[in-house]
């Protein structure tokens, strides 16, 4: 292939680009790379072809030409293409390429072989169910994985599950004048044998609520009320919001993450917990579609 072919090639790739036709940009990258994998412009090149492949969700081709694209880019001073690399690979389940192209970005990681299970803090993600969008808290596990604190709203989604995040925020939670960022899901990485149960309860006031909500929390179960829910357009969900938990006293529905045995063990227990203030009834499981493992 002349260079002056490839040139034209390297032209059309971009125009599909803007086009947003990933695959045909992609196809022609590799078309050029076949021939000119070395090139000053190939870094960019092997760059934007995993770049789409991770587009089209397509993790096998954006780690094979993620891992080419991060042999061409600097290390230690964030590069992006040590960062789509940690996600085709972490998604692939190759933890050793995944722990080297975190170090690569420039990322810390605690010591240790296989699957990396650190402690990157709090942080929200878009949960996406084909139709549904629910912003729900994770304890984030490594740089693109997380699992979720919440009681999912959403059909199919369970309390405890691992997702994985793309690394760009597309919105940020301020709580207690401290910014979280948000991610969007990429996809569901490991799935949540708890199942979602809904009851009612009444509570005579808001710390009979917290109560419960911390009872289910101790065990590793998950309560969310309904009253802690908030919906939002989606400019102001991609933006900059700042979120209060607000739990109400009275009757409403609390969604619970639990095996349904131990959901009425521990609400027992805590109605019993006070003379008056505090009941129960109707728990029931909530139906749920399985949600399908990359």
């Amino acid at each position: 292939m002349r260079k002056s072919e490839a040139g034209e090639l390297i032209k059309q790739a971009y125009n599909a680009w803007d086009a947003e036709e990933w695959l045909t940009a992609a196809g022609l990258f590799e078309q050029v790379l076949a021939h000119y994998a070395d090139e000053e412009e190939s870094a960019v090149w092997w760059y934007d072809a995993a770049l789409a492949h991770k587009f089209l969700r397509n993790w096998a081709k954006a780690y094979e030409l993620g891992r080419e694209a991060a042999a061409r880019a600097p290390r230690g001073e964030g590069d992006p293409a040590y960062w789509n690399l940690g996600i085709a690979a972490t998604i692939q389940r190759d933890w050793a390429t995944a722990r080297e192209a975190w170090a690569g970005f420039g990322i810390e990681l605690p010591e240790g072989d296989g699957e990396i299970q650190a402690r990157f803090g709090p942080a929200c993600v878009r949960l996406d169910t084909g139709g549904e969008r629910e912003v729900v808290w994770i304890d984030r596990l490594c740089p693109t994985r997380g699992r979720v604190v919440n009681v999912p709203a959403s059909g199919g989604r369970r309390y405890g599950e691992i997702v994985v995040h793309d690394g760009e925020p597309k919105g940020r939670r301020v709580v207690d004048g401290r910014e979280y960022p948000v991610f969007d899901e990429l996809l569901l990485f490991e799935a949540s044998d708890l199942p979602t149960l809904e009851v009612t309860v009444h509570a005579g006031d808001a710390a009979d609520l917290e109560a419960l909500i911390d009872l289910f929390a101790e065990q590793g179960y998950g309560a969310e009320p309904a009253s802690s829910m908030e919906l939002l357009c989606t400019c102001c969900s991609e933006g900059t919001h700042e979120q209060e938990r607000s739990v109400h006293a009275g009757a409403q529905t609390v969604s619970l993450a639990a095996p349904e045995e131990e959901a009425r063990r521990l609400l027992e227990r805590w109605a019993g917990e006070a003379e008056t203030g505090r009941s129960w009834s109707g728990l029931a499981a909530v139906a749920q579609d399985a949600e399908g493992q990359p």
